[in-house]
């Protein structure tokens, strides 16, 4: 979540491309990859995680 909020902070959007990788704290993280599995996943998601993403303007 650390990786979606810098994006999210950063571009003002989650709409991230599947290839997409960030950079927190000098460790890359495949976010796009990330992003695309929780939107595949969102019935089993939490319901914390959900209201997180939300919080940043997920698009589901």
């Amino acid at each position: 979540m650390t990786a979606a909020r810098q994006f999210h902070a950063r571009e003002g959007h989650l709409r991230v491309p599947r290839q997409h990788r960030e950079d927190v704290d000098g460790e890359l993280l495949g976010l796009g990859s990330f992003i695309s599995n929780v939107r595949r996943r969102a019935a089993k998601l939490s319901v914390e995680r959900r209201e997180a993403l939300n919080a940043l303007e997920m698009r589901w």
